[in-house]
């Protein structure tokens, strides 16, 4: 079994484009989920190695997901993902234990360069 991933976002198309890029590359095993709680959910009984996760959903916050996910998996390696202002957000992300961020709009090179790094250290 390879390794997962979990596209975590509450826009269909933005976990679209995530997975389309990923896939294009030739990665397998992409799990999405649509909110905090789904992904959650997901993290309990998949353990993805990575998760490309949104800072604002609605319910649970990417900040608040992102702690829940590394009490289930503390090397779950979670990539967040903002819209462009939002930098003391990614901040505080990445010093609660993010290990990365991508900025929407998204651009598919960034995404698959992350996936490769991270995935290599997992």
């Amino acid at each position: 079994m390879g390794k997962e991933i979990l596209i975590v976002d509450d826009a269909m198309f933005m976990r679209r484009i995530i997975r389309e890029s990923l896939q294009e590359q030739g990665f397998e095993n992409l799990l999405e989920a649509k909110d905090g709680e789904e992904a959650v959910k997901i993290c309990r009984n998949q353990r993805p190695s990575l998760v490309f996760l949104d800072i604002t959903m609605p319910g649970k916050s990417g900040m608040e997901v992102l702690k829940e996910l590394l009490e289930i998996k503390p090397d779950i390696k979670v990539v967040m993902c903002s819209s462009i202002g939002q930098e003391e957000t990614i901040r505080r992300a990445t010093h609660a234990g993010a290990v990365d961020f991508i900025v929407k709009p998204f651009q598919r090179e960034r995404i698959v360069s992350i996936a490769q790094k991270y995935l290599e250290q997992s």
